[in-house]
């Protein structure tokens, strides 16, 4: 049987319109209790990423939460959110920033939510991840629709690696820095911890250099919804104008047979799919998947071709979050500013996507720029 996608509009954040919306994305794909039984506990895993606010983009919208909040309760659900953000691990006292600063603490506490730590773990057989998995029923999945400067997009298999708690988040960049291999630890994340529903917050997506401070916003005014993460990731690809398979997560996944990633046999309800495809969207520096290369050429270019991150010291702040992030310890703090000690450097761009300020953009190596890339 084909899996479902539904698509629909909503125009805002406004709380009625996204609460009506989302409801009606749930009741496309037949209503919330085919996916959750009535009376179990629930695990929401939002995308946050950093101690931002909603409008910023970066986030998932508090607004998509409450909506999801208000139906689980319906069905008398109990409901806890969590997420293990960009302070990766070792400042746990710095998760209530997060929580606060994205709407999560204010939702929570006005829909009877409660709100979880990721400090407690359980090892898989290359990770650990938090033990609320084991302590909940269902996982809801609600990432927000972003591209991603090392895997292309940030959607619904993505948004999982949240799930890693502890410091083993920056041990898995060193430890599988290749672009394949971590992807393929991604889709291992998404393989133990399956989510029983995914909805994309792409009312307000991101495009550019995502999935934090140096990305664009975009507004795609959109809601989607599916029990297949790889049939969702592969419609949020075909939006953004590349292909399914030009994100190796979905690639990856496909390819152990967790889900169906050909439009063709994938039954999308709600919205056509050709009506909400607009103007490609800007892809990250690093991608080089529009440059008109053969695949052959595109898989050797991803072994040969090299970008890293180079500090903008106008915009730094000094916060020492690029520090905390970096895996191999290759960054520091002179009084002019951020040094990245290039040798040591692995190009993960967890810096990046850690920086508040922008302040770290993408530098290409020469042979990237000598064959235009």
């Amino acid at each position: 049987m084909n899996p479902t996608v539904s698509i629909v509009n909503c125009a805002s954040y406004d709380p009625r319109l996204v609460e009506e919306r989302v409801r009606k994305a749930l009741d496309l794909l037949g209503g919330i209790s085919v996916f959750i039984k009535p009376g179990s506990r629930v695990l929401l895993k939002p995308n946050l990423l950093m101690a931002k606010e909603p409008a910023l983009g970066i986030t998932t919208h508090p607004e998509v939460v409450r909506a999801v909040i208000r139906i689980l309760k319906e069905i008398n659900c109990a409901v806890y959110l969590g997420d293990s953000p960009s302070v990766w691990g070792r400042y746990i006292e710095n998760v209530g920033q997060v929580y606060e600063r994205t709407g999560m603490k204010k939702v929570c506490a006005e829909e009877g939510a409660e709100l979880v730590m990721f400090d407690k773990r359980r090892m898989r057989e290359k990770f650990p991840l938090t033990t609320w998995l084991d302590n909940c029923d269902y996982l809801i999945n609600l990432p927000r629709f972003k591209t991603h400067e090392l895997t292309l997009l940030s959607g619904a298999i993505k948004n999982l690696f949240g799930l890693v708690c502890g410091t083993f988040k920056t041990e898995l960049h060193k430890n599988y820095f290749d672009i394949e291999e971590f992807c393929d630890i991604i889709v291992d994340i998404f393989q133990e911890a399956k989510p029983a529903l995914t909805i994309v917050d792409g009312i307000t997506a991101m495009e550019g250099d995502g999935p934090a401070t140096a990305g664009k916003l975009r507004n795609t005014r959109l809601l989607l919804a599916s029990y297949d993460c790889v049939a969702l990731d592969s419609i949020l690809a075909l939006i953004m104008g590349v292909k399914p398979y030009d994100v190796l997560t979905t690639k990856e996944a496909a390819h152990r047979g967790l889900g169906i990633p050909d439009a063709r046999y994938i039954d999308i309800v709600g919205e056509e799919l050709k009506s909400v495809i607009g103007e490609p969207f800007i892809l990250p520096t690093t991608s080089i998947v529009r440059k008109g290369l053969p695949q052959p050429v595109i898989k050797a270019a991803r072994k040969l071709i090299k970008y890293y991150p180079t500090p903008m010291r106008q915009n730094c702040i000094r916060c020492n979050a690029c520090i905390q992030a970096c895996p191999t310890k290759c960054i520091s703090m002179d009084e002019k500013g951020i040094i990245v000690d290039y040798n040591k450097c692995i190009a993960c761009f967890c810096c990046q996507e850690s920086c508040p300020a922008h302040a770290i953009k993408v530098k290409k190596s020469f042979l990237a720029k000598l064959i235009g890339l």
